[in-house]
């Protein structure tokens, strides 16, 4: 399993995820990026079931990137979802959204999340979020114990700090 922190993308749009995969890039942000298309994806991947069932190729993240408004299964349920996992709960999250509606900021703090964040449409300013991003939560932010679900092997946990980072 690769010793760097990883990036979970939850983003149901294409233009999205690759502007980001492109601004990560430019941001010279070299930590591994993995990315989904729905909120049901995610709660497979952060579970560990399905396809996303060999945590070598799909390590836990040390930060999800959520969007909110996506069809099924929205970022709001994914948020509920992972603060409700006793394993996940300290799960970093930060909500990467369009949306700028007060209501939107307010409800996703209340669930859990760390940190709001409205997307720009200007590419350098992705570049910019992107830098502030991995040089907040992965430099400085002093990153929680997360527990993965068990796995085979009775390997319980994993703790990501900045000795693993890049």
């Amino acid at each position: 399993m690769s010793s760097q922190a990883v990036f979970l993308l939850v983003e149901d749009s294409e233009d999205d995820t690759l502007l980001i995969t492109r601004a990560f890039r430019r941001a010279n942000v070299l930590n591994p990026l993995h990315a989904v298309k729905t909120g049901a994806e995610a709660l497979e991947y952060l579970s560990g079931t399905g396809r996303y069932a060999n945590r070598e190729e799909f390590p836990l993240p040390a930060i999800v990137l959520l969007d909110l408004k996506m069809p099924g299964v929205d970022g709001f349920e994914v948020l509920r979802w992972i603060r409700l996992q006793p394993g996940l709960k300290a799960l970093r999250v930060v909500v990467l959204s369009s949306s700028d509606a007060m209501r939107d900021v307010t409800l996703a703090y209340q669930l859990g999340a760390n940190s709001f964040l409205i997307k720009p449409v200007d590419f350098e300013r992705f570049v910019e979020i992107s830098q502030a991003i991995s040089g907040y939560w992965l430099w400085m932010n002093e990153a929680p114990e997360v527990f993965r679900p068990p796995v085979q092997g009775g390997q319980k946990g994993v703790r990501q700090d900045r000795s693993s980072l890049l």
